[in-house]
């Protein structure tokens, strides 16, 4: 049994959660304190964590149900659960199932407008897997869907949205745009010839890095953005900028002909970013919340 959870998390990279989970409870405490002036509850905290768990974990299950035949063909995913044969396609499916209640259950406990919003997530959630089949904007709409978890966090406490939500939800589609790009890099080739849609399908490998670029320029200016438009202080300021030399590191050690440190640029740095921008802005928060 340990085995097999063990298997499990590593299907859906669970470590990985550490990409949108700060950034969700970032969404919560902005929106908690620009329309109350307090923090949010631990219950509301609470049920957030279990609501992100559940939706990450139904989209992963889903994304290596979806993708299984052409992970066996590749040979960087052909040792993934499903190809490599430690779990069965109906294991996976009720994994997937019981995900999804349980994200039904935890948003019911959040705002009303969460319950509402709850069918479009769960489109785009489903929908991510089968973009890279029809359009190499696959990479904006996977940013689109894990902005979900800062905009969710937001509607979550407070049941309204508004225009510092959007930019929140923006800057951090951009954010994993962008990284996702970098990533998608390394399988160039075998998309190709498969026939599927990137952007370095697309624009090559150099291209796809410059606009991986540019992607996280706007992620820098809407986070910057955020510190302007809320009472964020220099505690956060510094959060961000921490955060800026992070994304410079990311470009650095990857290059047109050196993606061997992709992996550091995807796993490592993006999981320190978003903890960083989190920790700061929960330090800038408590210092005159709590």
């Amino acid at each position: 049994m340990l085995k097999k959870v063990r298997i499990f998390l590593e299907m859906i990279k669970f470590e990985h959660t550490l990409f949108a989970l700060p950034f969700a409870y970032m969404g919560a405490v902005l929106g908690s304190v620009v329309f109350f002036g307090h923090l949010p509850s631990w219950g509301q905290v609470g049920w957030i964590t279990l609501a992100m768990v559940g939706a990450r974990s139904a989209a992963m299950g889903l994304n290596r149900i979806i993708d299984r035949t052409i992970d066996k063909k590749n040979p960087r995913t052909a040792g993934r659960a499903i190809p490599a044969g430690l779990l069965s396609f109906k294991e996976v499916m009720v994994f997937v199932v019981g995900s999804f209640a349980l994200l039904f259950l935890a948003t019911s406990h959040l705002s009303t407008l969460a319950i509402k919003l709850l069918p479009v997530a769960v489109f785009m959630l489903v929908a991510y897997s089968y973009t890279k089949r029809i359009t190499w904007l696959c990479h904006l709409f996977l940013g689109l869907t894990l902005g979900l978890a800062p905009a969710g966090g937001w509607l979550a406490v407070t049941g309204q949205g508004s225009w510092t939500c959007l930019i929140f939800y923006l800057s951090i589609a951009f954010w994993t745009t962008g990284f996702d790009i970098i990533y998608a890099c390394q399988d160039v080739d075998f998309d190709r010839k498969e026939g599927l849609k990137s952007v370095p399908v697309r624009f090559g490998v150099r291209g796809a890095l410059w606009i991986a670029k540019g992607c996280h320029l706007l992620t820098a200016v809407g986070l910057t953005s955020l510190f302007f438009l809320t009472s964020l202080s220099w505690w956060y300021f510094a959060g961000i900028v921490i955060s800026y030399g992070i994304l410079f590191y990311e470009h650095a050690i990857v290059s047109e002909k050196d993606l061997t440190r992709a992996n550091t640029a995807f796993f490592t740095m993006n999981g320190a970013l978003s903890c960083v921008v989190f920790a700061f802005t929960l330090v800038d928060t408590a210092v005159r919340y709590l």
